[in-house]
């Protein structure tokens, strides 16, 4: 059982030097990253002011959304767009209120934190933000649909998994993708005392639903994942058991953070 900052012998860490006896991260820290990490969905980014045709302009009210993304990225690349053209296309997607504060925090106590991203956008466009951003060192471990180049210098995209999962696209099930990392790292013999989950949509919702009370949701405030919450805890009071801690700047999850390590350490 996870028991947020309960473990004894936990230290407080200074300039990134571990201390004896806590090389382990004690908290797990999983980011979303369209319109959590960065201030815009990057789909909407790499079209923005391109003429689509008629059949692309809009999302599908049907079938899959990874799906018609593949079908974007073609129609891209028949205009001509390349590899340096999608990674300025990203690495030009403003970080959200507060994000840049966040991350200074983690990388000052990153012997802590064991920091994953889960997003439904593609590879190629995350990893091209992170770096840009000087951030990507601080994630173990980027979960997201697979992206690359073909022969032709089209950006391609295909779906990350399958599941069975009746809330969740096709293509992608967070809760899925969270348990199975949990599981993994219990049995590489690392337990985590806390999870915080920091997302914006409805697909960081039924993750989220995981978490246990020893463990914090950072919904964006006024976005899908903090209104379905809400809806949650009307309906079924006690069935959201995490802490719910909303956030419209991710300065105030800094705070938050720091205000624990203040309590505990």
């Amino acid at each position: 059982m996870r028991r947020c900052c309960e473990a004894a012998g936990l230290r407080c860490l200074f300039k990134g030097v571990p201390m004896a006896g806590a090389r382990q991260p004690r908290f797990l820290l999983v980011f979303d990253f369209d319109e959590t990490i960065v201030d815009e969905n990057s789909d909407d980014s790499v079209v923005r002011g391109r003429a689509l045709p008629e059949e692309l302009r809009q999302s599908p009210r049907q079938g899959s959304y990874n799906e018609h993304m593949q079908r974007v990225f073609a129609f891209l690349g028949e205009q001509g767009l390349r590899s340096g053209d999608f990674r300025a296309l990203y690495e030009n997607i403003p970080l959200s209120p507060g994000m840049a504060e966040l991350f200074q925090f983690l990388s000052k106590h990153h012997e802590l934190f064991e920091v994953i991203l889960i997003s439904d956008a593609n590879t190629f466009g995350i990893e091209a933000k992170l770096r840009a951003a000087g951030i990507r060192s601080l994630f173990r471990k980027v979960f997201s649909n697979p992206a690359g180049f073909d022969r032709r210098g089209f950006l391609t995209l295909g779906p990350y998994h399958s599941h069975k999962c009746l809330q969740c696209p096709a293509n992608m099930c967070k809760r899925k993708i969270l348990t199975e990392y949990l599981a993994e790292r219990a049995r590489e013999e690392v337990e985590f005392q806390c999870v915080f989950y920091v997302g914006d949509g409805a697909n960081d919702f039924c993750p989220s639903g995981t978490l246990t009370e020893a463990d914090v949701a950072f919904p964006r405030k006024g976005y899908p994942m903090h209104r379905l919450i809400q809806e949650s805890r009307e309906k079924q009071p006690g069935a959201f058991q995490a802490a719910v801690v909303p956030w419209e700047s991710a300065a105030e999850v800094a705070r938050y953070l720091q205000e624990l390590l203040k309590r505990k350490c």
